[in-house]
């Protein structure tokens, strides 16, 4: 039996050979953020935790391969998808997991997958990734990411629906095309709010 510890250690050996000393920093403060937010929610501390190391393990794979191993999946790839198959890397991410590490968790997988777009009716584990992703401290500082943190320890929903106005004013400032589930997971986190 793999203990939880060794894993961590093929993972970051992995990443490590697979992603970019600047990402590996990403990914230890998403890891970490989950660890923070899932004790303070009363959510699963270790599957929080190894949400957030796994869900950026395809974030340099190739196009190519992003869309290959995702049409070999059967995930449904829309026009936005094939034009940007950077943002299937969620998708492939959980991929990885399930295969390279033995990942079975449903909770662990849905949240890897769900980090970049979202997904209305996201669980409380969906959404603490979704935001840590967002959030983790090598993001920067700036107002609006300190109000966005405080509101992370207070409402889940609400700064889900914080991080995606987040996302979508960057993506409008910067011309850059929006996949209509940002759009639906915003408007469910509305909803979630009232």
């Amino acid at each position: 039996m793999i203990t939880a510890s060794t894993q961590r250690s093929q993972v970051l050996s992995w990443l490590s050979e697979n992603v970019s000393a600047h990402r590996l920093e990403h990914i230890l403060g998403v890891e970490e953020l989950c660890l923070k937010l899932a004790k303070h929610h009363q959510i699963d501390v270790e599957k929080a935790a190894n949400a957030g190391l796994f869900h950026d393990l395809a974030k340099f794979f190739p196009p190519k391969k992003l869309l290959s191993m995702a049409r070999a999946e059967g995930i449904e790839i829309d026009p936005i998808l094939a034009a940007t198959p950077h943002l299937l890397h969620a998708d492939v991410s959980a991929i990885v997991a399930r295969d390279e590490f033995g990942v079975k968790d449903k909770e662990i997988l849905e949240a890897v997958r769900n980090h970049t777009l979202g997904r209305p009716g996201m669980s409380p584990m969906s959404c603490l990734v979704f935001v840590a992703d967002v959030l983790e401290p090598n993001r920067g500082d700036s107002p609006q990411l300190a109000l966005m943190r405080q509101t992370a320890w207070d409402n889940l929903y609400r700064c889900v629906l914080q991080t995606t106005d987040y996302s979508l004013q960057y993506l409008i400032k910067t011309s850059r095309t929006i996949h209509p589930r940002t759009i639906l997971t915003r408007n469910w986190a509305l909803q979630m709010c009232r």
